[in-house]
């Protein structure tokens, strides 16, 4: 498939905000618990937390217009939320953002209401989780999709981004509390590489069902394609086919295995150390890396399904 940049930046922000915010409330529940790192953090800290996640979220919100033909249409895709998954996730993401902008101004305010509206968030954003991911599990056709994986993924990848940047947060406002976040989201990113790897391996051995033989209904023991049948570009060969060489794949692959997993992981071990600013600057980078690896993981994904239709026009 063809990579829409505007859908990659949707589904990566908005799943780090979605991550942040479960992240602060997290760490609100462990103080409610008693303990005592978790309860050494004032309001300051799920303010930002919940500033940074509300701007995430509404970028991502922005961008979704981007793959639109008509924006001024947009209010159209609720319609169908009986059975779209695409509408539900329109439905789920505003009132995503509304708990979280709740939450952040609950806190601000001190009221006792901050600890409900976040408990709210984290259900709505475990079904903007489930709504997102299912858009792209529910097409059987996309085998490299159609797979409980997708959910996985996107729910681990989401989770391990949004703990890596409560760590920086954290380190900021809060630095007793950055060592055992620091933790959390190790552990969330490397549960979100083995994810990826499961994945990575499943797709590989996925072997096709048809054969050019099948698309086209010509059942030659000899048969090439050896012209589309056109020479210009149509909507089929410009949006199911990413255009990009097997080796432009395979070394984004292995960027976003270092980017969104093996780096982070270590700039948190070397940031678990530090303190003060130093801790900070070293945080940010594992965000900032991260996030960077995320969008590389997000690109491949899109890319790495191949549309059944791709051997009737000769593509890969």
């Amino acid at each position: 498939m063809r990579p829409a940049f505007s859908v990659v930046l949707l589904t990566t922000a908005c799943g780090a905000a979605q991550g942040l915010l479960i992240a602060l409330v997290g760490v609100e529940l462990g103080g409610r618990l008693g303990w005592s790192t978790a309860a050494s953090a004032g309001s300051g800290f799920y303010v930002v937390g919940a500033c940074a996640a509300l701007v995430l979220g509404v970028a991502g919100l922005a961008a979704s217009f981007f793959h639109l033909g008509h924006p001024e249409r947009a209010w159209r895709a609720v319609a169908m939320w009986r059975t779209s998954w695409l509408s539900r996730e329109c439905l789920c993401l505003p009132v995503f953002l509304g708990c979280t902008g709740g939450y952040g101004f609950a806190h601000w305010l001190g009221s006792s209401y901050a600890f409900v509206i976040g408990v709210l968030g984290v259900c709505v954003s475990a079904a903007l989780f489930v709504c997102t991911a299912m858009i792209y599990a529910c097409l059987r056709f996309l085998r490299e999709w159609a797979s409980p994986l997708t959910l996985v993924n996107f729910v681990a990848l989401g989770c391990a981004s949004g703990a890596t940047l409560a760590t920086v947060c954290a380190a900021w406002l809060a630095p007793p509390m950055a060592g055992a976040l620091a933790v959390v989201a190790s552990v969330l990113t490397a549960v979100a590489a083995l994810g990826r790897l499961a994945m990575l391996r499943r797709n590989a051995r996925l072997a096709p069902k048809s054969s050019l033989a099948s698309a086209t209904g010509i059942t030659s023991p000899n048969l090439r394609q050896t012209s589309r049948g056109f020479t210009a570009q149509s909507f089929n060969t410009r949006e199911f086919f990413h255009g990009r060489s097997a080796k432009m794949l395979r070394c984004v692959k292995w960027g976003f295995l270092g980017g969104a997993f093996a780096l982070p992981l270590a700039l948190m071990g070397l940031g678990a150390d530090l303190g003060g600013l130093a801790a900070v600057r070293v945080f940010a980078a594992a965000f900032t890396v991260q996030y960077a690896g995320l969008i590389a993981e997000r690109w491949f994904f899109f890319a790495e399904a191949r549309h059944p239709q791709n051997l009737y026009y000769g593509k890969g």
